[in-house]
This record gives structure tokens, C-alpha cells and sequence, in this order.
């Protein structure tokens, strides 16, 4: 990586990348009587937080909870009475909320089907709108979130606070500053425990939940239900979620895209792994877990002269199997959540959103990150500037780094029937090209699976199609089937348009 000075790397790392400054327009909030109105989209755990984000900012008032769930979104607007001294309108449908012209923003954390319809339909209704990672359920999805922001000039920010963490700002710029040599390899990790979510099934639907609203662009199924646990679980389901590529990944690829200075999708991609060791661990055979996202999944990006690779572990993960990266992580048991950055005199790793170290070739300690950051607040700060390029995760990075996610998950769905013999995936891995030791990793994957008790006989790695990929027109162009899933059908009345239809 080039040399350039630090202060001019924060600078031009924090403006959205490509961003077009919008014209100036005044917001009815800027008056020094006036707050924001929000409207909250999604009551569940992360609504929570959002919610908390704009009672604690004096900048914002709450007019209105939506949620699909009318017994979790009336608590909420119980607490935020309590706090705010005026109770918001409860609704079911966003577009009650997105009507009303004292609503300025919204803030969204549904289920990822649904994030880019209404980040779309909300800056259609002339609003600004935060919108949580990943920002969007598929490829086609993203850009017709950037289309809409740049056609209404509003303002759109997505959920990756590390952009907004101090740590990680200094971090990133003291890799630009040269600070481990030359790098141009980056590891994203998300080894984080993840039970099984329960057998394959036919489950009811919570009473206080309409489920054609939840359901919302996603196809309505019969059975509608094959999990157990209506709300959160979705995650593990490709019709809905992305599994944790697509759930924790967007916060560590954005990371490591942003370390890399790469603003661009990769050129091509190949996934392995699988949704394993959850028979081994209830000791069933012919146990069907109700998920269909693979718990375990290593994705190789190449960027030409650039790599990222990026490894979800939902087992158990006391042991990376992997010396270096327990040094690295300073510990051996629980989760690994991070990015580890491979520079010609050192490493760099990201290990919360608030902590970063960076090593020497010996992994001695040279330099220590802290420090968090508002990513609400500059969302608010960019409302009132109307200036996009203040923003420090504008939508055009949410959607490349969310775009990682969907382009590894289709390489394994395009192949999981392909499952294959370790000797098998040795000589595929060994093919493609990668600044990774694909071979090692691969090795470190497999000794994961055997100490959970896998039977890779029994349960082999599927390994998915080596995909070309098109970083300008966004298809795969080798392969029809693989360009289908960068978009979805959609039913009548929750189309999220294309790009150019916005």
C-alpha cells in the first residue's frame, strides 16, 4: 500500500466512497426548536438499540414503533413513553409511518429480507434512513439502495459502527501509514458458538405477529414455520438471513475491505464448508436441523493483487487449531470476532469494535487502538449537513462489504450438493489463486470439524464453483445460475425494485 499521511487517509476513508455531494437542502429539524422525528422499524433486539440511540440524543424525538408484532411493538412504545414523555404511534405497515411528513428519519433493524424495501420505500417518502447490516438480503439489492439515495439526495447510513470506533480509524490508517510494511491480505473471522436452532418442523405463528407482513418480500411457505423460535432464528435461514457470513461477516469484511483500500467486489470467488456437527451433537443420525446457511464456511476473495478470506466456525471454538491466530487473539478459549491484517513487517488485528493491536514479525506488541465511536450521531451530523460524504458508512460501503457475504453464500449454494473428500478440496483449493495458504486453512477447518466430533465420512465439506465475477455490471459471467441469486423473485406488493426503477 502506498504511503499517504494519516490525517489525509481518515479523511478520505470516512467520505462514502464515490459519494456524489447532494444539493443543499434544509432540514424542517435544523430549527433550533425542532427535533428529528424517527420512525423505528423493527422492535427486536437491535430496535432496541436504536431506540436507545435516539432517546440518548437530544437531536431526535421517536413518533412512531413499527414492527409486525404487536405484543413486542406496544412494549416498546410503553418504555418509550416512559422516557420520552410521549408515547409514539404504534403501526404495522412502515408506509403509515413513511406517509406522515413529520417523520424526517428511519431507522431500520427488520430481518435482512426486508431492509433494503424499506430503506427504498422510506427515501422514496422523501426520509433519510439508517439501515442495519447487512444492508441488504442480495446483490441487485444494494445498488437499488445507492440508485434511491443518490435519485431522492437523502441520507443513508448502514449499521457497521466499527467506521464510526476510534480504534479502528487509527488502526486502519496506521496500516496506510505503512506501519507493518506492505499488506495486501486480510482475514476476517467469526468464530462464534451457535447452537442448533431445532429439528426441521412445522411450527405455528406467534398470534400477535402478521405473518404477510413479516414474510414481506420473501415468498410465503407452507408450512410457514420450520422453526421452532419464530423471532431471530430467521438468521439461519436463506430465505430470510444469510447465516453469519451475512449476519456478523459485514462488520469484519467491511473492515478489511476498508484496511485494503479495495472499493470494488472481488473478481471472483469460491465458498466450502457446510451446516455440520449438530447430529454428532445430539447423537441422531438422521437429526435435520431447521437452519439451511452453513455453520461452517471459509470464502476466498481475489481482488488481483488483493485477497480477503473470510471464515465463519459455529461449533464449539475453544481451539482455533491454529497457533498463530491464538497468539495473535492473545487466548485460546472462547469466540474470535475480528480481522487480522498480513503486512510485510507485522500483523494488525481487530479484535472488538473497540480494541485493536498490532504486532511485529515475532508478534511482539508495538501499538494498541481504543476507543468507540457514534455512528448514530454521524448519522444525524450528515442529516443536518446534507452532505453524504460526511457520512462515515455510507450505503455504497455497506453494500460492498454486505455484497462479500452474498457472493461467498452463492458460491456454496451453486455447489453444496458437491460434496467432496478432503484429498477432493485439496486439489480444487490448490488451483485457485490466493495470497492465503489455502492449504493450511483448509487443514485448520477440518482439525475444527474432527474436535467437534465430525465425521467428515459421514458429513463431507461441500465445496462450491471457482465464480467469476463481473464488478461492473454485478453477474457471474460464466454462470446463469449464480447471476439468478444475486436477486430473488419477489411477491406482488413487496417488489424491491431494480436500480434503474427506483
Amino acid at each position: 500500500m502506498s504511503k499517504i499521511t494519516r490525517r489525509s487517509f481518515v479523511q478520505s476513508s470516512l467520505a462514502a466512497s464515490a459519494a456524489v455531494a447532494v444539493a443543499p437542502q434544509l432540514s424542517r429539524a435544523q430549527s433550533a426548536n425542532e427535533k428529528f422525528g424517527v420512525a423505528v422499524v423493527g422492535a427486536g433486539g437491535r430496535g432496541g438499540s436504536h431506540i436507545a440511540a435516539w432517546l440518548g440524543d437530544p437531536r431526535t424525538r421517536i413518533l412512531y414503533v413499527v414492527d409486525v408484532d404487536e405484543d413486542a411493538g406496544e412494549k416498546r412504545c410503553n418504555a418509550i413513553e416512559k422516557q420520552q414523555g410521549k408515547r409514539p404511534t404504534f403501526v404495522k405497515d412502515m408506509r403509515k409511518a413513511f406517509d406522515d411528513k413529520s417523520v424526517d428519519l428511519i431507522s431500520t433493524a427488520t430481518p435482512n429480507h426486508w431492509h433494503a424495501l424499506c430503506g427504498v420505500w422510506a427515501m422514496q417518502a422523501g426520509k433519510d434512513a439508517y439501515v442495519e447490516k447487512p444492508v441488504c438480503h442480495n446483490i441487485a439489492e444494494g445498488s437499488a439502495l445507492i440508485a434511491a439515495a443518490r435519485k431522492y439526495k437523502k441520507i443513508c447510513q448502514v449499521g457497521t459502527q466499527c467506521r464510526s470506533s476510534k480504534a479502528v480509524q487509527d488502526a486502519v490508517a496506521f496500516i496506510a501509514d505503512g506501519g507493518i510494511g506492505e499488506v495486501n491480505f486480510a482475514r476476517g473471522l467469526c468464530y462464534k458458538r451457535r447452537k442448533s436452532i431445532g429439528a426441521k418442523g412445522d411450527y405455528p405463528v406467534p398470534s400477535s405477529v402478521d405473518f404477510n407482513f413479516w414474510s414481506g418480500p420473501a415468498p410465503y411457505t407452507d408450512p410457514r414455520v420450520t422453526r421452532s423460535r419464530f423471532h431471530y432464528d430467521w438468521h439461519w435461514q436463506r430465505l430470510y438471513g444469510n447465516g453469519d457470513s451475512g449476519n456478523q461477516g459485514p462488520h469484519q469484511t467491511d473492515i478489511a475491505r476498508w484496511g485494503l483500500g479495495i472499493d470494488s467486489h472481488p473478481n471472483s470467488v469460491v465458498s466450502y464448508g457446510g451446516r455440520l456437527g449438530y447430529q454428532a451433537e445430539r447423537n441422531d443420525r438422521s437429526y435435520v436441523d431447521a437452519g439451511d446457511t452453513p455453520n461452517t464456511q471459509v470464502s476466498i476473495y481475489d481482488y488481483g493483487k488483493k485477497c480477503i478470506v473470510f471464515e465463519t466456525r459455529g461449533l464449539g471454538v475453544d481451539n482455533s487449531a491454529d497457533e498463530e491466530l491464538n497468539r495473535i487473539f492473545q487466548s485460546t478459549k472462547g469466540n474470535k470476532i475480528g480481522v487480522v491484517f498480513y503486512g510485510s513487517e507485522g500483523y494488525v488485528v481487530q479484535r472488538t469494535y473497540s480494541d485493536c493491536i498490532a504486532y511485529d514479525k515475532d508478534f511482539n506488541e508495538i501499538k494498541q487502538f481504543k476507543g468507540g465511536g457514534d455512528h448514530f450521531g454521524n448519522f444525524l451530523d450528515a442529516c443536518i449537513s446534507r452532505k453524504s460524504e460526511d457520512l462515515n458508512a455510507d450505503v455504497r460501503e455497506g453494500h460492498l462489504s454486505a455484497g462479500l457475504s452474498h457472493l461467498g453464500n452463492i458460491s456454496f449454494e451453486v455447489g453444496e450438493q458437491n460434496s467432496v473428500s478432503l484429498e477432493e478440496a485439496r486439489q480444487t483449493l490448490s488451483s485457485i489463486k490466493s495470497l492465503d495458504d489455502n492449504d493450511k486453512t483448509l487443514d485448520r477447518t477440518v482439525q475444527h470439524l474432527k474436535d467437534n466430533k465430525v465425521d467428515l465420512s459421514k458429513y463431507p465439506l461441500a465445496i462450491g464453483p471457482h465464480l467469476k465475477f463481473d464488478p461492473e455490471r454485478e453477474v457471474f459471467p460464466d454462470s446463469d445460475e449464480a447471476t439468478a441469486l444475486c436477486s430473488r423473485q419477489y411477491r406482488e406488493g413487496f417488489v424491491c425494485p431494480t436500480a434503474d426503477k427506483v
